[in-house]
C-alpha cells in the first residue's frame, strides 16, 4: 500500500467523519445553529448531510443524517483500507472496522473539545467560542464533576474525562480483533 495515499484518505475521512459526528453532537446538546461552530460544522457538511436528510429525518434528539453520513464515510474508509492492502473486503470485517474507526474518531474528536474547553476557560474564558465549547463539553464534564470536586479553585474533571477516553481508546483498537489484522 502506498503510505502516502493511505495517510490522506484517512485524514480526509477521519476529518469529515469526525466532523459529521460533531454535527449530530451539536444537535444533541441543542447547540444553536447560529453559533459560529455549528455554521462552520455545517458548511463543511452540508453537501453530503442534506441529500440523507432528504431519506432519514432527523429526529428532536438525533440528527440521523449526519450519524449516518459520519458512519458511511468510515465504511468507506474501512473498504479502502482493506482494498489498498490486497485483501478480499468481505462485509463482517470492514462494518468492524468502520465502526471501531468511527468509535475512536469519536472519541478523539470528545478528547479535543475537553482540551480546547480547558485551554479557552485558563486563558480567556470569555472568547467567542468558550459558550459552545462549554455547551459540548458539559455532558461529558458534569457526571464526573458531581463525583471530583474543585480542588482549590481547579476543575480536575477534564483531567479525570481525558484519562478515561484515553482507557476507552485502549479498548478500542482495531489490534484488539484478529479478524482485522490477518491473525
Amino acid at each position: 500500500m502506498n503510505p502516502i495515499l493511505w495517510m490522506l484518505i484517512e485524514t480526509l475521512g477521519s476529518l469529515f467523519a469526525s466532523t459529521c459526528v460533531l454535527r449530530a453532537y451539536a444537535w444533541r446538546v441543542h447547540l444553536s445553529p447560529q453559533n459560529p461552530v455549528s455554521q462552520f460544522v455545517n458548511a463543511l457538511t452540508d453537501w453530503l448531510v442534506k441529500p440523507f436528510g432528504r431519506l432519514v429525518k432527523p429526529t428532536r434528539q438525533m440528527d440521523w443524517p449526519s450519524a449516518i453520513v459520519a458512519l458511511v464515510v468510515a465504511l468507506v474508509v474501512a473498504l479502502l483500507f482493506f482494498m489498498l492492502n490486497g485483501r478480499a473486503p468481505s462485509p463482517g470485517p470492514v462494518l468492524l472496522l468502520g465502526f471501531i474507526w468511527l468509535i475512536r474518531w469519536s472519541l478523539y474528536l470528545m478528547m479535543g473539545i475537553i482540551i480546547l474547553m480547558a485551554i479557552i476557560s485558563l486563558i480567556n474564558p470569555y472568547a467567542p467560542l468558550a459558550p459552545a465549547l462549554n455547551q459540548l463539553a458539559d455532558p461529558i464534564l458534569s457526571p464526573i464533576r458531581k463525583v471530583i470536586p474543585l480542588v482549590g479553585s481547579f476543575d480536575l474533571s477534564p483531567l479525570v474525562a481525558i484519562l478515561l477516553i484515553q482507557v476507552l481508546l485502549a479498548f478500542v483498537h482495531p489490534g484488539s480483533f484478529p479478524v482485522l489484522i490477518g491473525s
